[in-house]
């Protein structure tokens, strides 16, 4: 089911899935294992140059040479602007982490008070997808298996992919939409439809 909010669709999914991320299981393999790469929005392309001397020293050397070779970013095919991938899996911007998980060097900066911007937005609001029609932004659930121990965890604690993201959802849309949701989710479930 779909319902508008503001020049926004939203997907009754994003109220009814449970998600809770569980770094301990996957292990970030959504860093590593993907066809292409993490969607950028225009306005992040800049960030992304802004934030790249601090990101860079946490890069291993074939992710510097696959930056050199490619770009800071790339188009896919559709003509979206996305993070460069290796070996047609894994993000220029992934780090392994002595105990085998995957991390965002973009974020460990962020976390080390080297820049201000945490991630892109298409990785923070994830499993939430965002995507844009001439008079719509839709926001729809993303199944996808890595996440299999996230929404598992999600469904023991009871927690809503919505709720989860409340501060990407926030940062991207603001605070007055995060409080729409929840009022609509309230409504849903008095309603009897999630």
């Amino acid at each position: 089911m779909m319902i508008e909010i503001e020049g926004k669709v939203i997907n009754t999914e994003i109220f009814r899935r449970r998600f809770v991320c569980d770094i301990s299981k996957c292990k970030g393999t959504c860093c590593y294992d993907g066809d292409s790469g993490a969607p950028l929005e225009k306005e992040e392309l800049d960030k992304l140059t802004e934030v790249f001397p601090a990101v860079e020293p946490l890069l291993s050397d074939k992710e510097r040479e696959e930056i050199s070779r490619q770009g800071l970013w790339v188009t896919d095919a559709d003509g979206d602007f996305v993070t460069p991938i290796i070996d047609g899996r894994e993000c220029v911007y992934t780090n392994r982490e002595p105990d085998g998980t995957w991390s965002c060097a973009i974020e460990k900066a962020f976390r080390e008070g080297k820049t201000n911007w945490r991630k892109p937005i298409s990785c923070y609001l994830y499993p939430i997808r965002v995507s844009k029609t001439r008079k719509y932004e839709l926001l729809n659930f993303h199944e996808w298996e890595v996440c299999r121990p996230a929404m598992e965890l999600g469904q023991k604690v009871g927690t809503p992919a919505y709720k989860f993201l409340r501060e990407p959802i926030i940062e991207k849309f603001g605070e007055d939409f995060y409080k729409e949701l929840e009022e609509l989710e309230q409504e849903l479930s008095r309603q009897g439809i999630i």
